[in-house]
């Protein structure tokens, strides 16, 4: 990818993070990347064709894979702090910001795909991870899957949440919501 290329996507990029696919103009790209709008459609077909590049960058991407969640000592309480610190460290303010201007019906079924495997990567591997703590006697039989997205779920939506109100909704920093939200898994589940 040449310098003027990689200059326009992260330009693009940039402003749907802060402003939304929709409103975000080739102009306001153009004008941000430092070149004039016949660069831009040289080098690009369109505003979609520059984003469609970008989220193929792992720069623009959490990079959220089943490897980062490898980690583990088989103890439940380090394990799953890891897990909720490895998604975290990933999934910053501003990749929920761009992750919501991704989300644009214009992009979205381009999009999805790729949004859709960092869901996928934790629920999956934490998933296995719980089968493999059963079998070694550690937790109880359970319905792992449902415990893994009750944990996602509960993980995304503080990420979410901070990215969007930061202190606003609460203090609870990072840290301190891992540790109190493990243990409260695990005096659930508790053999």
């Amino acid at each position: 990818m040449d310098e003027t290329s990689q200059k326009i996507i992260d330009a693009a990029m940039t402003l749907i993070r802060d402003q939304g696919y929709v409103a975000t103009t080739t102009k306001d790209i153009a004008r941000a990347a430092g070149v004039n709008e016949c660069t831009l459609f040289r080098k690009f077909g369109n505003k979609k064709d520059i984003v469609l590049q970008g989220i193929t960058q792992e720069k623009w991407r959490a990079n959220v894979t089943p490897e980062i969640f490898k980690n583990v000592r088989w103890e439940l309480r380090p394990d799953l702090e890891m897990f909720l610190t490895a998604y975290m460290e990933r999934i910053t303010p501003d990749f929920v910001k761009l992750s919501i201007g991704l989300r644009a019906p214009q992009l979205y079924g381009e999009t999805a795909p790729l949004i859709m495997q960092i869901p996928h990567a934790f629920v999956s591997s934490l998933t296995e991870y719980l089968k493999e703590m059963e079998q070694r006697g550690k937790i109880a039989p359970a319905d792992f899957e449902s415990m893994a997205m009750v944990i996602f779920s509960s993980t995304f939506g503080f990420t979410f949440l901070k990215a969007s109100f930061n202190q606003e909704l609460t203090k609870l920093e990072q840290t301190e919501y891992i540790k109190k939200s493990v243990d409260l898994f695990i005096n659930g589940i508790s053999i």
